[in-house]
């Protein structure tokens, strides 16, 4: 048997018909950047997760840069995020010159310890970002509470959470701005890349608008004039001044989400709570099967509705089973083999092993199974019967 890690041309196949008339309909258009196809994505989309303005962009790793930038977050300044995640949460802290703080993550929930926060706030701090990781929510209601606390901005990355709930709401935010992928595997995935920003604050909104288009145009200006205010100042005289796009006001980005990829999205988000369901009911039959074993399942918070974009295991045997899964035709993967504050990317923020304890015992104990809604029955049984079997 041949198991995938991840499967989208089962997904494809299942409202074939639906995509490829999407697609086709922008093709015959002749509008491939923004047009009706992206707006409407924008607004069903944020209206999905509950927020009143979504910018869509490239992809989620630009999604984070904007959103920093919106928020004035540059050099000098520190985030506060996890090690535990993928390279580009951090990377998008650094590509805006500033630092990233790493803290541990929750042994049970595997995100942001809210009990590790306060201690890594200093007077260069200006955000937390924390990550739902694997679709699970983080304490929320925590994070905030700290932030308000000491004003600092709240971005959360929900690169793999599209669809989780944190106490019965869809709306990962529950702050001021939060980043989404559509990565192709993704709960939500388009046919390439693409991302999103969701906020309720317009200012951000329009700030990062903007900065995905140079710098330029009517929010650039509108931009531009409000930071001038904050400050006290006049804008200078002599500057050029027009709405259209060849007024630029920053150095900012060109992040877009194309059409044909917005038209996809469009017809996939419609079906977006039935691949969700089909993730859960996957999770709970694994759940069923594996509770009386040696592994150790995946939990769902109190407060969380778990999307389940990734189903983890950990072992003591992590290693062994997945050469075993492997040459039984089971895909399998760490996510991540290693943490973040160990690369040597981040070498000259000079964490050192041992710093934090949990992620790196997660980095070498857990691993992913196929979960994707569209797993056959079979190839599930055989999955729960192979790791039975190596489980010693």
């Amino acid at each position: 048997m041949n198991i995938p890690l991840m499967n989208v041309q089962r997904q494809h196949e299942a409202y074939a018909a639906e995509y490829e008339e999407a697609v086709l309909k922008v093709l015959r258009s002749g509008r491939y950047i923004g047009g009706t196809e992206v707006d409407s994505f924008e607004e069903e989309f944020a209206e999905y997760e509950g927020a009143k303005f979504g910018i869509s962009c490239g992809n989620g790793t630009d999604a984070i840069v904007l959103a920093l930038r919106s928020l004035g977050i540059g050099r000098g300044d520190e985030v506060i995020t996890v090690s535990w995640t993928f390279f580009a949460t951090a990377e998008s802290i650094m590509a805006v010159g500033a630092t990233p703080v790493f803290i541990d993550v929750c042994p049970d929930t595997y995100c942001m310890d809210p009990s590790l926060v306060e201690e890594a706030i200093t007077e260069r701090t200006k955000a937390i970002l924390p990550v739902h990781f694997y679709g699970q929510s983080c304490d929320m209601d925590e994070l905030r509470r700290i932030c308000r606390k000491h004003g600092l901005f709240l971005i959360a990355d929900c690169a793999q959470s599209v669809g989780t709930k944190y106490k019965g709401r869809r709306k990962n935010t529950l702050g001021d701005i939060s980043c989404f992928s559509f990565f192709p595997t993704k709960n939500l995935g388009c046919d390439g890349d693409g991302g999103m920003v969701l906020t309720d604050d317009e200012n951000i909104a329009k700030a990062c608008r903007s900065l995905k288009v140079h710098g330029s145009g009517k929010d650039g200006l509108w931009t531009l004039k409000r930071e001038y205010q904050l400050k006290g100042k006049e804008l200078p005289e002599n500057m050029p001044v027009g709405e259209s796009k060849y007024y630029n006001y920053f150095i900012g980005y060109n992040s877009r989400l194309d059409a044909v990829q917005a038209a996809i999205l469009r017809k996939k988000l419609t079906h977006l709570d039935e691949f969700i369901e089909g993730r859960r009911k996957n999770a709970e039959l694994y759940h069923r099967a594996l509770e009386s074993t040696h592994y150790y399942l995946p939990m769902e918070a109190a407060d969380s509705f778990h999307s389940y974009y990734i189903y983890a295991l950990r072992h003591k045997n992590s290693f062994e089973i997945q050469e075993k899964l492997k040459e039984a035709g089971i895909s399998c993967g760490t996510y991540y083999p290693v943490p973040l504050h160990l690369q040597f990317a981040f070498s000259n923020l000079n964490y050192k092993e041992g710093d934090l304890p949990v992620t790196e015992e997660l980095s070498k104990c857990t691993f992913a199974i196929p979960i994707f809604p569209e797993l056959f029955d079979e190839e599930r049984k055989f999955i729960i019967d192979t790791l039975i079997q190596l489980d010693r």
